[in-house]
């Protein structure tokens, strides 16, 4: 079964995330991630992406990544990293329709898109990689303090803690909040309106946006997933990780 799929809606594409009920972040997530995000790239003038209900996407996938060597992780993270900075300098517009929990991984995918529509409710967003001895990837580091501002980022990556959508959008990291059966219905209306525009225009405005984010990305990406991986692989961030995957 594919893990991503991709739904036409006229001139946008809706890219959905497929992999059960939680739909953790696993290698062959991302590849077919990737993928699809060149593609629509490709074929479409927008991009949605959406996730499941119950969980938009838990995370990384622990039990399997758990199993992996460092050069396996290095290759998986590689990828998912550069998945990321596709979908954030992605040259046409997009949202992210948050229809259930997106903690971690959930809310580094979330953040890469332009807009984010959250369901009304107890859904859980943020980065709580802190919790578990990991940091927050760079790019995602830099990109949510570009959206809520620096003060409001360092809390928020500091303390690791997962919000509520009405926190979020308080904060700018949400930007609208929906019914359930309407969010994902909202960010393709949004991401439609958009795409209508004289897209050259609207390419050289993104990239503006995107440029001090894609620099510091482009400098300093090797030694960052490195500073990941070495966190990762440490003895008491295993240990960490290994009890969290126990809930999977």
């Amino acid at each position: 079964m594919p893990k991503v799929t991709l739904e036409q809606k006229e001139t946008l594409a809706v890219l959905r995330l497929t992999n059960g009920v939680t739909n953790p972040i696993s290698p062959e997530l991302v590849e077919e991630l990737l993928k699809a995000v060149r593609q629509v790239k490709e074929e479409n003038l927008g991009l949605v992406l959406a996730g499941g209900t119950k969980f938009f996407s838990i995370g990384l996938d622990l039990p399997i990544l758990l199993a992996l060597n460092r050069d396996e992780m290095k290759e998986f993270w590689d990828n998912l990293i550069q998945a990321v900075f596709e979908l954030y300098t992605f040259p046409l517009p997009t949202a992210c329709a948050i229809a259930g929990h997106a903690p971690a991984g959930g809310t580094v995918l979330a953040l890469a898109c332009d807009y984010r529509f959250a369901a009304s409710g107890r859904k859980l967003i943020g980065l709580n990689e802190v919790k578990l001895g990991l940091p927050v990837p760079q790019i995602t580091d830099s990109i949510m303090r570009q959206i809520v501002g620096d003060r409001e980022a360092t809390e928020l990556l500091y303390q690791g803690d997962l919000i509520e959508p009405a926190r979020a959008q308080q904060i700018g990291l949400v930007d609208e909040i929906h019914p359930l059966e309407e969010v994902e219905d909202r960010a393709v209306e949004k991401i439609a309106k958009l795409a209508a525009l004289p897209h050259p225009a609207l390419t050289a405005i993104k990239a503006n946006r995107v440029e001090a984010v894609r620099l510091t990305y482009e400098k300093n990406k090797e030694i960052k997933n490195q500073e990941f991986l070495d966190c990762w692989f440490s003895q008491p961030v295993q240990e960490l990780l290994a009890k969290t995957a126990e809930k999977f």
